[in-house]
């Protein structure tokens, strides 16, 4: 499973890398993703950030 950011939808609420760290972090004031692939353990996290983002910034790329 892989994601993306969308950065021009992006509102940059940190969201997503509180609540998965491991795939996002900051980058000024817009999310980015800083795994190629979302670790396996952090699939359930991962998704739920997706889920939860108030802008729908985030997609999912499955493989």
């Amino acid at each position: 499973m892989r994601v993306k950011i969308d950065p021009d939808i992006c509102t940059g609420c940190e969201l997503c890398v509180t609540t998965c760290p491991e795939v996002y972090k900051m980058e000024g004031d817009k999310s980015i993703v800083i795994a190629n692939t979302v670790p396996r353990d952090a699939e359930a996290s991962c998704r739920k950030a997706v889920e939860e983002c108030p802008v729908e910034a985030i997609i999912i790329v499955e493989e």
